[in-house]
């Protein structure tokens, strides 16, 4: 063992594919997290209303997330299979084209986070169903006396009220997103599943981890990805913890 010091760390800083990772760590965070976060914020409001079998709905919202990681991505690599795929027999049936999912830059990004949407839309939908109930009957009667609509409700009473979940929400989802590994792990699998595909388009900053510490076996290097990606989550928690000062201080 010899002591590097700062090298590790100026390695990583130095290698192009640990910022293509970077980068494609927080697209593919955008891109699964907004469009998951409004989806289980719509069906939250929907499950608000009293629906018969409620208990029916809400329990079939939340299976997906008791799927593993390891089964959800083996299915949906299936569905976007370039050849023979579900998705690509769909598009074609209907005169679409053929698109080759994992290697598109775009597309590999987009397949992943359709995956982790599927996966945890309704895990956010049930903490917003609970935020919602917990919001007083009083303020939803004195709006509906004023005239408010459906929709103005939702707006006016219902998105103040659940600001403090909604920011606890994207902080917890922006988490995820960091961690990402079993989703662009198992998109192709093999040798290009561990290297984020043939051109790094859909690696996440833990499949690089994971391919610079047990592929490759710099394990120091490695050590020096995990401590940046702490800094990195930091950095955003204190980001969201700024919005979320300045939201609570416009509302007063």
């Amino acid at each position: 063992m010899e002591w590097v010091g700062w090298d590790n760390f100026d390695k990583i800083l130095h290698d192009s594919e640990f910022w293509t990772a970077v980068t494609n760590t927080f697209l593919i965070g955008v891109i699964s997290t907004v469009p998951q976060l409004l989806v289980a914020l719509g069906l939250a409001h929907l499950l608000n209303y009293k629906l018969r079998a409620s208990t029916f709905w809400r329990t079939v919202i939340l299976t997906p997330y008791a799927t593993s990681v390891a089964s959800a991505a083996l299915v949906f690599a299936l569905v976007f299979r370039a050849d023979g795929g579900l998705l690509n027999w769909a598009l074609e049936f209907v005169g679409l084209g053929h698109t080759n999912w994992a290697n598109g830059h775009w597309t590999s990004k987009i397949a992943i986070s359709v995956i982790v949407i599927w996966r945890w839309t309704g895990y956010n939908t049930l903490i917003y169903l609970a935020a919602m109930q917990a919001v007083p009957a009083d303020l939803y009667e004195a709006a509906s006396l004023d005239g408010a609509s459906r929709w103005q409700q939702f707006r006016k009473v219902t998105i103040p009220s659940l600001r403090p979940t909604i920011l606890f929400t994207i902080v917890i989802s922006t988490i995820g997103s960091m961690q990402l590994f079993g989703e662009p792990l198992l998109l192709e699998g093999g040798t290009l599943g561990a290297t984020g595909g043939n051109e790094n388009q859909y690696e996440t900053l833990s499949v690089y981890l994971y391919n610079y510490g047990w592929n490759l076996g710099h394990l120091g290097p490695a050590a020096a990805v995990a401590w940046a990606m702490l800094a990195l989550l930091l950095i955003i928690a204190a980001v969201n913890w700024l919005i979320g000062r300045f939201a609570r201080t416009s509302a007063v």
